[in-house]
């Protein structure tokens, strides 16, 4: 299995891999690992939001990369 984070503007557009570099893990712990430390970095580079993939298939997403609004 291969797990993946989709990321995307706020309109749902993906962006490409030219962009940003993919990273793929071997787990979906990994994964989420991954995005709890990078989300500011990826938010400043114009990622808005990402979906979570497991070999293609959507596990969860699209989520907000933008702190809530109170």
């Amino acid at each position: 299995m291969t797990w993946a984070w989709q990321l995307e503007k706020e309109d749902g557009t993906v962006i490409g891999s030219r962009e940003l570099t993919k990273e793929t893990f071997s787990s979906q712990g990994d994964a989420e690992s991954w995005l709890g430390e990078r989300w500011p970095d990826l938010l400043k580079s114009g990622v808005d939001q990402v979906t979570l993939t497991e070999d293609g298939r959507v596990e969860y997403g699209p989520m907000s990369l933008h702190p809530a609004q109170e």
